[in-house]
């Protein structure tokens, strides 16, 4: 019979402890040590609860000089879902372990459940939160073929790791971590214990058995994954699942990819039949009305590697109360406020009496300071009710000086515009030097300063 110990663990990180602290001596975080009991058992007890019970069998891997080893081709699995495989890379993995996590009703289990539905082999899909009729219901609203598809409601991990070695299937999603238990460690799902020896029992699996995993894992209210820290570093692949749920666009964005780069991600869009995969996210970003409206600009953005177009919109009004307003949707407010100070200094432009609202179309949040630039025209255009030509659009950062900086990635930029027929875009000096611009139907043109853009477009073409 297995003996019970008292342990403290952090639930910052993780960390343990054999006696409680009032400050987790790994982070540094005060209050964060909660009792939980341990469940102390005998070799024989683990081996009996094992999913494995072959795992004496496997002989020591032996130590092998480095220059001996020789790297053969990874053969990936190619989904029909080419968002999916950009964000992972090129497709998934034999033997990996992937964690994606979301707010609630984003459509991470929509996702995975349509992905598994278009894989042309067996797939293991286990929901410890979900019935089978729930299941069915998404599944036949989803409208695709179901057959290789095998459902399994349990949250024992141990039982569902048994099964997978039974079926062998060539893919098994898990829904959601924080709801799995194991039998020999004794505290409640979710727990930091639990999610950290639940997540490396299937790491063990996925690696014995060549056999991929999608993890979904929830995250907390400040946006992060929710359990240990630990648990990012166990897994190869951590992508989040992102965006606002009064919108149809969904982002897949990369975290951690130990197979590929952390640059890429892919976008959806969601209707009544699943998520749609986005292939030209510019045509659906930018606003297809032929009527042109005073603050609207269109910024060339980079989100990872992949290029887009996003209309950027913004309304200067007259303060009709005592403290003018300032609200960004989509954008930094801090960095909106310095844009104003930077149009106000160095171009004589004043938004101190007027209320400011600054809108990224699409629910979109842009990082990118390369839409600097957008946004400043479009301050402007809505401040002197001036409407903007919608084949021009901007890429360029705007420094405390007024200086337009240099972005990367800037001849990507250019080509995406030139693909959809933009007729100009303007762009720092410094970031097209030695960049043959003259090959693009787009005319570029590079500015040193916010203040020549400003004479550019609303002086001469005005």
């Amino acid at each position: 019979m297995a003996k019970e110990k008292t342990i403290y663990v952090c639930t910052n990180c993780g960390n343990t402890s054999v006696k409680w602290e009032g400050k987790c001596n790994a982070c540094q975080e005060w209050n964060t040590m909660v009792e939980q009991k341990q469940a102390v058992q005998t070799q024989q007890e683990i081996k009996s609860a094992s999913w494995n019970t072959t795992t004496d069998s496997f002989s020591p891997f032996q130590p092998v000089r480095l220059d001996e080893i020789t790297i053969g081709q990874v053969f990936r699995t190619i989904t029909p879902d080419g968002e999916l495989n950009r964000t992972l890379g090129g497709g998934i993995v034999p033997g990996s372990l992937i964690l994606m996590g979301g707010a609630p009703g984003i459509g991470k289990s929509t996702l995975l459940l349509q992905t598994a539905m278009q894989l042309n082999q067996k797939v293991l899909y286990v929901s410890g939160e979900e019935s089978e009729e729930q299941i069915k219901m998404r599944a036949d609203r989803l409208g695709q073929q179901q057959s290789g598809v095998f459902f399994l409601a349990e949250t024992n991990i141990i039982q569902i790791l048994r099964t997978a070695m039974e079926m062998q299937p060539g893919l098994v999603i898990i829904d959601s971590i924080q709801v799995m238990s194991s039998p020999y460690v004794d505290s409640t799902p979710g727990t930091i214990t639990q999610v950290r020896e639940c997540t490396g029992e299937i790491m063990r699996f996925s690696k014995q058995s060549n056999i991929p995993v999608f993890i979904i894992g929830h995250i907390t209210k400040e946006g992060m994954l929710a359990g240990p820290k630990l648990l990012e570093h166990m897994v190869d692949v951590v992508i989040q699942f992102e965006g606002d749920r009064n919108y149809n666009y969904r982002i897949l964005r990369t975290i951690k990819n130990r197979f590929g780069s952390t640059d890429e991600l892919g976008i959806y869009e969601m209707n009544e039949k699943g998520l749609k995969p986005v292939n030209n996210p510019s045509e659906l970003l930018i606003s297809q009305s032929p009527e042109k409206f005073s603050g609207s600009t269109v910024a060339a953005t980079l989100e990872g590697q992949r290029p887009m177009l996003i209309e950027t919109q913004s309304l200067v009004s007259q303060a009709v109360y005592g403290t003018p307003q300032r609200s960004a949707t989509g954008y930094d407010l801090r960095r909106l406020n310095m844009l104003l100070a930077v149009l106000e200094k160095r171009i004589g432009l004043y938004f101190g009496q007027k209320d400011v609202f600054l809108n990224i179309a699409g629910g979109l949040k842009i990082t990118d300071p390369a839409i600097d630039l957008s946004i400043a025209v479009s301050l402007i255009s809505s401040l002197q009710n001036q409407t903007m030509d919608k084949r021009i659009c901007f890429a360029g950062e705007i420094g405390l000086t007024g200086e337009v900086r240099a972005v990367k990635s800037i001849e990507q930029r250019i080509r995406e515009a030139d693909r959809l027929g933009f007729s100009k875009i303007f762009v720092s000096k410094f970031s097209i030097q030695g960049i043959p611009v003259k090959k693009f139907k787009t005319e570029v043109i590079g500015l040193g300063k916010i203040g020549d853009l400003f004479e550019f477009l609303f002086t001469e073409m005005v």
